[in-house]
């Protein structure tokens, strides 16, 4: 159910008429990232992590479209009047900073430099002034970082630890399976 479901959100939201391969890989990874979030939240069994990648996402939305609709800032090949900021890039953004945020810079960092292309495929097909993509990156990572609070494996134990009657002392790790 869950696999139909993305399928038909990516039919949902990508562009039939996206000219370039890297106009389309952007218009796929500003899906494909908050549902990655979505994604490691559900595997790890972190239902908070799910709800906050929802909120974050969401909020994040409605900022941009809001801010879209106040500023009416033309783009740069003149179609319309919906520039600022860039939306494919604050969506992209939001599953880069959620996987940072709540798992860590080893899964934010890879999300990040794909996030990263998401705003260079806006720029390169003429969708988006660089200030755009700069303030979609910057709202998302705010937002974010209000949002999302830091995973906690309950599995992993960290304690400190006394080591028989001396003076020695340490830290203990215990993970379960």
């Amino acid at each position: 159910m869950k696999n139909v479901l993305c399928v038909v959100l990516l039919i949902l939201v990508l562009p039939i008429n996206a000219k370039t391969r890297t106009e389309t890989a952007g218009d796929i990874l500003q899906v494909a990232l908050p549902l990655t979030g979505l994604g490691v939240a559900w595997w790890k069994g972190d239902d908070e992590g799910v709800e906050q990648q929802i909120k974050g996402t969401l909020i994040t939305g409605a900022i941009t479209h809001g801010l879209k609709f106040a500023i009416e800032e033309q783009r740069p090949n003149g179609k319309n009047w919906d520039s600022f900021p860039s939306g494919h890039t604050s969506a992209a953004f939001s599953g880069a900073a959620f996987l940072h945020h709540r798992y860590g810079i080893e899964y934010g960092l890879p999300a990040y430099v794909a996030a990263s292309y998401v705003g260079y495929s806006r720029c390169y097909a003429s969708k988006h002034w660089e200030t755009d993509v700069l303030a979609g990156a910057v709202l998302a990572y705010t937002v974010s970082y209000y949002v999302t609070t830091e995973y906690n494996d309950p599995s992993l134990t960290v304690a400190p630890a006394r080591f028989g009657n001396s003076d020695a002392q340490g830290i203990l790790f215990s993970y379960s399976i």
